[in-house]
Formats: structure tokens, C-alpha cells, sequence
């Protein structure tokens, strides 16, 4: 039967807990160094105080050191693995094939998207070479993730069904090295992606003049999970390791009361972790950080990927200007706003532009300093103050349940406690049967039930007895503690035995560093599809005429390479473009 894991995102302890209290089946955080997020690096020591709060619940802790390596940094890293099992992390992710020929733990490895995982081929040498777990490119489609799934069905695939997007292929991103000197590949990415550009074409006549070219909009894949289950995927991902505590609350909830209501019609799919989550509050995706929303090549290529205008979140749309009064805005909406609100609209050169609400009074909003909108602009609210006021408090608990059978014994009492999780603990204790003058049932109930600050939830309490015996609530107390307080002991999973390293394997990623610049960037996203000037669908005479260049604020120009058979497009330095 398969296990299946919602995958959530910890930035640091705070948001692994949350994470774990909101319903997810496996947390993966950066380890202190070496991982492909740098500004989200975290201490062993948090680490393995995040791994002791989730195997409680039997949520599982993968830490990313997943960057390439220099061969001065080897060792360290080899220690720093050994480090991250000791303090119970359950898969270390990693890029760098170095990491195969090293003497260590048995601790299972998983293929980092930034391996670019993309093909049958690689699925079948990494399984050769021992990964449990493949992290897929976001860019493949259904059909390409099952037919990778029918070729390495023993083999667990992860795919991202939420948050931001690379343009790029992961692990083939040069660009931000290229113009800044900080390499993705070792967790620096400038986000080059991310800035406005002006097309050109080889005369030098503009296109498209300043405009995010290159920007994604944000991966929503929330109503597709039943068909990526069918596929073959078993563990659910949620990008967003630089994210707010606020985004994991949200959308981790969102995504486990989604795939619960799967799993509740497919029994044949069960989750990988124990325990329900109650909430305080109704998820809202639109209520965080997205550009937009893809499902990027999941049913095949469309032209709505991109979001050209900004770069930035836009968030939830709240209505139109009505009027705009001397001081204050008039808005036509049906939503509540509140002081501290952040707003947006887009201006007259269709930029994003944004302000504060000082003060509201129904629809009547006085921003701190006046925007330059005007009747019947769109907007959006960016910030929302209410909802972040209720997302920085206690917003889910998570319990396992569990039941107590009481029942007498020739020498005094048996406690049995069973739960979810698997746990079946039983004690025999002496003691005297001594007759109850009334009916203890109620009153046993009540005692065995409190189950105070522990994992679990009592949802049964059984007692057999064939009359009423008198035992004080401080002896049950005491029983139902011994039963309870000891911890759950750590599920280990060992690492798959693989074939011999070979440094000169086709996939081997970790000797790119130091060579001449590739293409900066390789990418399935299409601007000639994007912006309907495609040449492989019908257009016989496109207006837009190659070489193509894209052109950076300081003037430097990037050549642009269609690759029309295989659907790619390179962005290329700009030695070699012209």
C-alpha cells in the first residue's frame, strides 16, 4: 500500500514545528552549511530538537546540503553528514555525486531537483546508485512522471506541487555566477530571473521594453494531486524554505485537508505519518505569497506561465477605486480592510506600485502617504493584517489517538494503552480489589483520559471489571503515566546499497564547478510561445525575427536559442551572444 507524504518547508525550528503541527507528513530544512538555500542554513543542534518533535508524530526531518562541493570542502561535509544522523535526521537531499564514494552513515540519500531530474535514464542511475527518493523537475508532465514511475516503481518520487519556479532547468542556472558571482548551485542565486528585461531583435529594434521577461508566476498544483497520486507520486512537495511561518501555516494545511479528502474516498493510499490536526482558522491560499498561479507543463505547455508585470506578490484581489478623495480612497469591495493593510495597483505603465493603509473606516482607506491611483484601478491587498495578526498565534494542534483498556487480574490491574501510531503498551499492577460503594466507570474514564501535554489524544476508554472496584484517581494517574511518558523510539530507514561511484559517470555533477559558462540558463518555457510567436504552431510568418536578445538595464545583452525540436530555449552570456 502506498505511503504517502505532504513534504513541507522549514526555514528554521519555528516553521518545522509548525509545519509538523499543521499537518505535514516530512520536513526538509537546510542543514548549517551546504545547502542550496544559503540565507536558511540552521544549527545541528535546532536540527535535532525539530527531529525529536516530529517523531513523535512519525514525521520524518531530511536536511539539505544539496550545492556542489569544492574538494577542500569534502570532508567537512562528510562530517557534517555523520553530525545531522546523530541528531536524528531521517535523508540527507544532496546535488553533488561526491557524496557516494564517502564512507557515510546509513542514512538514505535523495536526488535534489537541482540534479535535474528529468528522464527515465537518470531515474533508472540513480536508483542504481542508491537514492531512495528522486526529487523530480518541476518541468515534466503527467505522462512523463508515470512513465518514470512504471521504469523505478521501488523507488519513492517527490515532486513540487507548490511555490515559486526556477525558468531555468534546476542545477542548470549559471546566470546569477555569470553577472554576479554568486552560483545557485551553491545556494547564492541572485535571482537574475527575477528582473526586467527588454527584447530586441537583431537590428536592435524593442519588442517588449522592461518587462519580467524571465519571471515565472508560483506553482499551484493543488487540484491535480489525485491524478499526480495515480501517476505514481509519492511525496507531495511545498517550495518555500525562505518563506514566512505564516506561508507554511497556510499552505500546509491547505494542501493535508486536500489530500485527507482524497485518501478518505482511496483507502488504497494511506499517509506516511500519525496524528489529526485541528485548526483555528479556514486555509486561504490567496491569502499568501504567490505570483500567480501555474501548473506549469502538469497537462502540457500553455502561454499563461509567466508574469511579465512584476516580480513581486500581488496577493489577494479586494476590488476597484471608486473614488479618490482629497486624503482617502473610496473603494467599491466586499472585503473588510484594516490599518496596517498593505495595498497595490498597477500604474499607468503597468508597474506595481504599492501603499500602506494608516487608517480604515469601511471602505474608506487613508493611506499614510496618497498613490497616484485612479477611478476604476484594480486592487490587490499585498499585506493582509488581520489575517497575519491570527497567523501569528496558536493555530493547530496535532494529536495522535489513542485508547486505555482497564481490566482487573488475579493480582490486582492491567492497563493496556493502544494508538495510531502503533504503540501497544500494557503493565500488570498489584494492588487489592477493593469493592466500590458506586459505579467507578465515569470516573476512571475521566482520569485516564487526561493526557495533558503528550502526542496523544484518549478518543476510548475501556473497563472490564466484574463489579466495581475503588482504585484513587492518584494510582490511576500514576498507571496511565507510566504508559504514556515514555518516548517513541526513532524509525530508521537505511541507505540502499549502490553499485561502485564512478567519478566519470555521465551524471556525475560535481567536477562543473570551475569550467567555461554553458548556456546561463536552459529552459522549457518558450518566450516566442509565451508572447504567440511560436514556430512550431502554425504561425508561418512569425514578426519576431531571430537573433533575439534580451537586454539588462546596464546594457548588456543576452542572446536568446530556440531549440524548436526539442521545445527549449537558452539564454546565452553575452560573449557568446553578440
Amino acid at each position: 500500500m502506498p505511503s504517502i507524504e505532504l513534504l513541507s518547508p522549514a526555514r528554521n525550528i519555528e516553521c518545522g514545528i509548525a509545519a509538523v503541527e499543521h499537518g505535514a507528513d516530512a520536513v526538509y530544512i537546510g542543514a548549517p552549511r551546504f545547502g542550496a538555500r544559503a540565507a536558511a542554513g540552521n544549527s545541528v543542534e535546532d536540527i535535532g530538537k525539530l527531529c525529536s518533535y516530529a517523531h513523535r508524530f512519525g514525521v520524518k526531518v531530511y536536511a539539505a546540503v544539496n550545492t556542489l562541493l569544492y574538494e577542500n570542502e569534502r570532508e567537512e561535509a562528510r562530517l557534517l553528514i555523520w553530525e545531522l544522523y546523530h541528531a536524528g535526521v531521517d535523508a540527507i537531499i544532496v546535488q553533488d555525486t561526491v557524496f557516494l564514494g564517502m564512507e557515510l552513515p546509513p542514512i538514505p540519500l535523495h536526488a535534489s531537483t537541482q540534479m535535474d531530474n528529468r528522464t527515465i535514464e537518470k531515474a533508472v542511475w540513480l536508483k542504481c546508485h542508491g537514492f531512495n527518493q528522486i526529487v523530480l523537475a518541476r518541468e515534466l508532465s503527467l505522462k512523463q512522471i508515470r512513465d518514470i514511475h512504471e521504469a523505478v516503481p521501488d523507488v519513492r518520487l517527490e515532486v513540487f506541487v507548490h511555490g515559486a519556479l526556477c525558468i531555468s532547468y534546476s542545477g542548470r542556472c549559471y546566470a546569477s555566477e555569470y553577472c554576479f558571482n554568486r552560483s545557485a548551485n551553491r545556494g547564492e542565486c541572485a535571482q537574475f530571473c527575477r528582473l526586467p528585461f527588454t527584447l530586441q531583435d537583431a537590428a536592435g529594434r524593442t519588442l517588449i521594453k522592461d518587462k519580467y521577461l524571465l519571471s515565472l508566476k508560483d506553482m499551484n498544483r493543488q487540484q491535480y494531486l489525485e491524478e499526480l497520486l495515480d501517476a505514481g507520486v509519492q511525496s507531495f512537495k511545498i517550495e518555500g524554505r525562505l518563506k514566512d511561518i505564516s506561508y507554511v501555516k497556510n499552505v500546509t494545511t491547505s494542501y493535508r485537508q486536500a489530500l485527507d479528502a482524497i485518501m478518505k474516498r482511496r483507502p488504497e493510499f494511506v499517509r506516511s505519518s500519525y496524528g489529526t490536526s485541528t485548526y483555528t482558522f479556514t486555509p486561504d491560499l490567496s491569502r499568501s505569497f504567490s505570483r500567480g498561479n501555474t501548473d506549469y507543463f502538469l497537462k502540457g505547455r500553455t502561454n499563461d506561465m509567466a508574469s511579465p508585470d512584476t516580480p513581486k506578490s500581488r496577493g489577494r484581489e479586494v476590488g476597484h477605486v471608486k473614488e479618490v478623495r482629497n486624503g482617502f480612497i473610496i473603494v467599491s469591495s466586499t472585503e473588510t480592510f484594516t490599518n496596517g493593510d498593505g495595498l497595490c495597483f498597477l500604474d499607468t505603465e503597468g508597474r506595481l506600485q504599492g501603499f500602506r493603509v494608516n487608517r480604515a473606516e469601511g471602505n474608506h482607506l487613508y493611506p499614510a502617504t496618497m498613490p497616484n491611483v485612479r477611478k476604476g484601478d484594480l486592487l490587490w491587498r499585498s499585506f493582509d493584517q488581520q489575517w497575519e495578526r491570527i497567523m501569528s498565534g496558536k493555530t493547530a494542534e496535532r494529536r495522535i489517538s489513542a485508547r486505555f483498556l482497564l481490566e482487573e487480574t488475579e493480582q490486582g490491574f492491567r492497563l493496556t494503552f493502544s494508538a495510531e501510531d502503533g504503540t501497544l503498551r500494557s503493565e500488570e499492577f498489584l494492588a487489592e480489589h477493593t469493592p466500590a460503594r458506586t459505579e467507578q466507570t465515569t470516573s476512571i474514564r475521566d482520569v485516564l483520559s487526561k493526557l495533558g501535554d503528550t502526542q496523544y489524544i484518549c478518543t476510548d476508554v475501556e473497563v472490564r471489571f466484574s463489579q466495581p472496584w475503588f482504585i484513587p484517581k492518584s494510582t490511576l494517574a500514576e498507571w496511565r503515566r507510566s504508559l504514556t511518558l515514555n518516548p517513541c523510539p526513532r524509525q530508521e530507514e537505511k541507505r540502499v546499497e549502490s553499485s561502485k561511484y564512478s567519478k566519470n559517470s555521465d551524471y556525475s555533477e560535481s567536477s562543473s564547478l570551475g569550467k567555461e559558462f554553458p548556456p546561463l540558463m536552459t529552459c522549457r518555457f518558450c518566450l516566442r510561445h509565451a508572447w504567440g510567436q511560436c514556430k512550431k504552431e502554425g504561425l508561418s510568418q512569425p514578426s519576431w525575427q531571430d537573433p533575439l536578445f534580451l537586454v539588462l538595464g546596464d546594457g548588456r545583452r543576452f542572446r536568446l536559442e530556440f531549440d524548436c525540436k526539442k521545445c527549449e530555449m537558452k539564454v546565452l552570456p553575452p560573449s557568446t551572444g553578440g
